[in-house]
């Protein structure tokens, strides 16, 4: 199905041809009905005026060219796959201590994340992203606004956020990161003293997972000096929905990171990041920093 809709979705017929008119007919009950379109809409969202699939144009041409290149993509990851972890020798992936995941040098680095804001739940926060002076950073800049949106659901509001674009492979396959060999995440940044959430988004496989989050704070100190911030993964907890869970158990190394204001201050902030990376830091022995528990304690 995902293959299908893919090469659907990438492609256009030319001419007079009536036959995708007659396939889209055909498809329209399946794909509606698939995970591809939901009826939930966000208070605040507009409504949208065309169902996923009613977009969707045909070319037979665009389809094998679209197929070619995918193919070509999932032959380069086998032969890095055969080379190692993540293409690289294994005595290199073992030897690896430091690596530099986000360095922000151009805009394609840009591109590679995504800015959010509470203006998608009908809230007036503004949040940009560009490059720093220099071409030497990423300068996340904007304004808080805490102000609830009356629309009778949403009781709470005023937050920016930046997150890593998951990474994408042959055939629209989701990659995983691989950060077994590290214990720390390691940031340069400036701030202007206003603290942030660092945070790993979970992969959902059930749809009650889908808020789940690891987090830790980094509390930027101000002023015009970079600062060098070094975050172990055994500090970040799990938390739903912005509730602190009672379960609690070590994150994943695989999953997209991000970056969330919402200290409930009114004003512009703003952020350099210079480049995130993750250390494998040997004085660091701490499996967990929180108590793991069975909730169901046999008698």
């Amino acid at each position: 199905m995902a293959l299908a809709v893919m090469l659907l979705n990438g492609t256009s017929f030319h001419g007079g041809c009536c036959r995708h008119k007659v396939l889209l007919s055909s498809l329209g009950p399946l794909l509606s009905n698939s995970k591809l379109y939901s009826s939930y809409r966000r208070p605040g969202a507009e409504p949208e005026k065309k169902l996923s699939w009613q977009n969707a144009d045909f070319s037979f041409k665009k389809s094998i060219d679209h197929l070619k290149t995918q193919l070509s993509l999932l032959k380069k990851e086998t032969q890095d796959y055969l080379k190692g972890p993540g293409g690289n020798p294994l005595s290199r992936h073992l030897m690896e201590q430091t690596r530099v995941l986000w360095q922000f040098r151009s805009q394609e680095d840009l591109n590679k994340w995504v800015i959010s804001s509470d203006v998608e739940i009908g809230g007036k926060s503004k949040v940009y992203i560009k490059l720093g002076r220099n071409n030497q950073a990423a300068l996340l800049y904007g304004t808080l606004n805490t102000e609830v949106p009356r629309d009778g659901e949403t009781k709470y509001s005023g937050y920016c956020s930046m997150r890593s674009r998951p990474e994408v492979g042959s055939f629209n396959r989701k990659k995983y990161y691989d950060w077994s060999n590290f214990n720390s995440l390691y940031l340069r940044v400036r701030g202007d003293g206003r603290p942030w959430m660092v945070n790993i988004y979970t992969d959902p496989y059930f749809s009650h997972q889908k808020d789940d989050l690891y987090s830790y704070f980094m509390f930027t100190r101000g002023g015009p000096y970079w600062e060098e911030i070094m975050i172990p993964f055994s500090k970040f907890f799990l938390s739903s929905r912005g509730r602190v869970q009672d379960n609690q158990h070590p994150v994943w190394l695989d999953k997209t990171l991000g970056f969330t204001i919402g200290d409930k201050v009114d004003g512009p902030f703003q952020l350099e990041i210079d480049f995130i990376g993750l250390v494998n830091d040997r004085a660091h022995k701490e499996k967990f920093a929180y108590e793991a528990y069975d909730k169901n304690t046999p008698v």
